[in-house]
């Protein structure tokens, strides 16, 4: 078992600023609080399983600190359950530890420390030689919700990567590189510009959950309550009240229906506080060695929305790609996969190639600034710090995979008019089972 370690951007971030700062008045000190709710179809809460899962990296990779959850984690949430990420800039005391002061509903204990990011020290990259083989991947683009395929889709490009000699060191991939050359054909949509308002991980920050304090998040905690944050340099009064409209979402319950060759059916009960939703789905088949074929659909009703839509999205750009159709409205609870796009999902000769759907409930953005504003622009306003707060609810669901219990076993036809022994397909709460009981 392995796993990959994560790359991390040291990119510069937008920083917007709520609207009662924007009049050149900045406040030194920001909080930046990201809440998300996660369900995978079929799997168990992040919170339930990782007294198991810890059990498992103690047992089998020598402790259970390579489970711990580590900023930022609610962006793309990977298992079922709620997810807290917290991002401060102090301009009075920049990289300075700081502490948040929870309510007890919360059930992270009474506080959680805030820290900078670990020092990195540069290491010499490997030399990579050899020949990059020739591949050849095509992509079929497909969108908008309806039982069958809309005029003019898909869209349909190809790229053919033309092998060549390499010779680099991978702390600079492009570099070296010789003979190498990409040929394409035919056309995709142009995709739609997300804009990134994003905190990520660089200098100056202090984050949670950090590899000091790294908790998950327990099922049926709640952000709301009072929160105070303190540590050098912090404004004395920085308490602020997170309101129950700020807090975590319920549970995005999508539901699929429908075999893969046919239409594919996708439901789900109206998420409390969704402004909006989005779905985009994708399938890569392995044809041969070096060829693929990927197959993107989305909601929308305009083509190009890729699945850089599942970010957090500000109420401006909710409200304008709802008026363009490109967001399914938040009174919407259903959507059907026109027939036969991903027939090809499921099982192969390479194993199980499930086709993944992602869905997006986008809710509110919340801002609080102290002192607010004032109602008379000519009085003076000096606004000591910020707090942003973004919510959003998400689901995953995979066709061709069963994430359910027990499949009940089916009689084949052993080629002599009899019934071949029933056989069970293996399920991925199965295969969890399996690996965490050791």
């Amino acid at each position: 078992m392995r796993r990959a370690a994560p790359l991390i951007a040291l990119a510069t971030t937008l920083l917007t600023l709520p609207a009662a700062s924007q009049q050149g008045k900045a406040p030194p000190t920001n909080l930046y609080i990201d809440v998300a709710t996660h369900n995978m179809a079929g799997m168990p809460d992040m919170g339930a399983m990782m007294g198991g899962l810890g059990g498992f990296m103690a047992r089998h990779m020598g402790g259970s600190g390579a489970t711990k959850p580590i900023y930022p984690t609610a962006r793309n949430a990977g298992m079922s359950g709620q997810f807290l990420d917290m991002a401060l800039h102090n301009a009075l005391q920049p990289g300075a530890r700081a502490q948040d002061l929870v309510p007890d509903g919360l059930r992270l204990g009474k506080s959680l420390n805030l820290i900078p990011i670990e020092p990195s020290t540069p290491t010499k990259g490997d030399n990579l030689d050899g020949k990059v083989p020739d591949v050849e991947v095509k992509i079929s683009e497909y969108w908008g919700c309806g039982e069958t395929v809309r005029p003019g889709q898909p869209k349909v490009a190809t790229f053919k990567v033309k092998g060549g000699n390499r010779d680099i060191d991978a702390r600079n991939p492009v570099a070296g590189m010789q003979g190498i050359g990409i040929e394409s054909s035919g056309s995709l949509s142009k995709g739609l510009y997300v804009p990134d308002r994003d905190i990520d991980l660089k200098p100056g920050y202090v984050y949670w959950p950090n590899r000091e304090d790294g908790k998950q998040v327990p099922t049926g905690a709640r952000l709301a309550g009072e929160h105070r944050i303190v540590g050098n340099g912090i404004p004395d009064s920085m308490r602020f009240a997170v309101e129950d409209g700020a807090d975590f979402m319920p549970k995005l319950a999508l539901r699929t229906q429908g075999d893969l060759a046919d239409a594919i059916g996708l439901d789900w009960p109206a998420v409390e506080r969704a402004r909006a939703y989005f779905i985009s789905g994708m399938h890569m088949q392995m044809l041969n060695e070096h060829s693929f074929a990927l197959t993107v659909w989305s909601s929308a009703d305009v083509p190009g929305a890729g699945s850089d839509l599942h970010a957090y999205l500000g109420s401006g750009q909710i409200d304008k790609w709802l008026k363009q159709k490109i967001l399914l409205p938040a009174t919407a609870t259903r959507c059907t996969i026109p027939k036969g796009i991903f027939a090809s999902a499921g099982s192969s000769e390479a194993g199980i190639v499930p086709a993944i759907l992602m869905m997006t409930a986008y809710g509110p953005e919340h801002w609080i600034t102290y002192p607010p504003k004032p109602a008379d622009p000519k009085q003076p306003w000096n606004p000591e710090w910020s707090v942003r707060l973004r919510a959003k609810s998400s689901a995953t669901a995979m066709l061709g995979l069963d994430f359910g219990g027990m499949d009940m076993p089916q009689e084949q036809d052993n080629g002599d008019g009899g019934k071949a022994p029933a056989q069970k397909r293996p399920t991925m709460k199965g295969l969890l089972k399996g690996l965490l009981g050791g």
